[in-house]
């Protein structure tokens, strides 16, 4: 499972702190002027990713459907100026207790996406912690995303940068041979054996689906996740819905016909990502392994360029971390920006906004 939220009990690194920045009087000319907060049906939020590069995770219908995880509204700050823009996709969700709110991105890596330059991107940052605290909403959670360039220093002055670690990514414009050849020998030899004891993998039969939910669920039960992340089949029939020919699933076969576990992925803009990936309980002849190898080859064969497998838990350089690095070379930073839009109601909740608050589990009230 790549990108798990804050709260996912595997979010447990140390995290590094890279730069942490306060609002105080302006003295750059930012202005909120160019502030608003989309809905999903408001056309300013499709317009803007019209213009600017962007991923799946930022399209109004997949922040919509991650909101009803938990009941919050799905939204997108966006900021204009001179012909430039930035989009930073939000879940609102209500703050226990209090008639005020806090945000965090949707789940995966959205991050802010926009028009390039860094002084642009300082008075957009600091534009939403002034315009969101001033509509009730005392923190913002937000996860970058690892292949799209954003200028990190540059958010940095409207809040807390903390790098986790490193993504791992797999170059889909090599040849075959090469993608063979950056694999580890043990994944190769496993794939093999995967092919030779008759596995195969199928694309886009979602006759799978329903079962291959409940191998979803079987690796959950397995990792110890929380309840939250034991996501219903309406929610998984509803995000298929939703994204269209942008969701893909690759089910693993085995020579009897049971199913083995699947890769649920995204292909969108020439980039990949798997979105979730699970096997059953039991014996599954290295399907995992065979997942990936044919994930990447159906990726090159269509025209993608990248294909993104994320990194440990946590951010970490774990024994799942190097498990994907085995499948390819590319490397990638992954942050998360924490920005306190409301100093005094965040006070009031968790105290004076020391470094260990902001690079911490955040918000540290929740």
């Amino acid at each position: 499972m790549d990108g798990p939220r804050r709260d996912h009990p595997l979010w447990r690194n140390q995290p590094v702190i890279v730069s942490a920045g306060r609002i105080t009087a302006d003295d750059t000319g930012c202005t909120m002027a160019g502030a608003a907060l989309l809905e999903p049906d408001d056309r300013s939020w499709a317009g803007t990713l019209s213009r600017i590069s962007h991923d799946v995770y930022h399209l109004p219908e997949y922040v919509r459907i991650d909101a009803g995880l938990t009941g919050g509204t799905p939204a997108a700050f966006r900021y204009e100026e001179a012909g430039r823009v930035l989009l930073v996709p939000l879940v609102l969700r209500p703050v226990p207790d209090t008639d005020l709110r806090d945000a965090l991105s949707p789940y995966g890596y959205p991050g802010p996406v926009g028009d390039p330059g860094p002084g642009f991107w300082s008075r957009a940052g600091q534009a939403m912690a002034e315009f969101l605290g001033t509509r009730g909403i005392i923190t913002t959670f937000v996860r970058m995303h690892p292949l799209l360039s954003t200028p990190i220093a540059a958010l940095a002055r409207a809040g807390t940068v903390v790098q986790h670690g490193e993504t791992v990514s797999v170059d889909l414009t090599l040849t075959t041979e090469q993608l063979w050849q950056q694999t580890h020998r043990t994944h190769r030899n496993q794939i093999n054996k995967a092919r030779r004891a008759g596995v195969s993998i199928v694309f886009d039969d979602w006759s799978w689906f329903d079962e291959w939910i409940g191998a979803y669920h079987a690796t959950m039960r397995r990792v110890g996740a929380t309840e939250f992340y034991f996501f219903t089949a309406a929610h998984f029939h509803r995000l298929r819905a939703a994204l269209g020919d942008r969701i893909h699933l690759a089910a693993a076969v085995s020579a009897e016909g049971e199913l083995l576990g699947g890769n649920l992925f995204f292909a969108y803009a020439g980039m990949m990502h798997t979105h979730l990936q699970a096997t059953r309980d039991g014996s599954t002849s290295y399907a995992d392994k065979l997942l990936y190898d044919e994930v990447r080859r159906w990726g090159r064969e269509h025209g993608n360029t990248v294909y993104h497998l994320g990194g440990g838990l946590g951010g970490q350089a774990d024994s799942l971390f190097r498990y994907k690095a085995a499948f390819g070379s590319g490397r990638h930073p992954f942050h998360t920006w924490r920005v306190v839009a409301d100093r005094g109601a965040f006070e009031k909740l968790a105290g004076v906004p020391t470094p260990e608050l902001l690079t911490g589990r955040f918000p540290p009230y929740r």
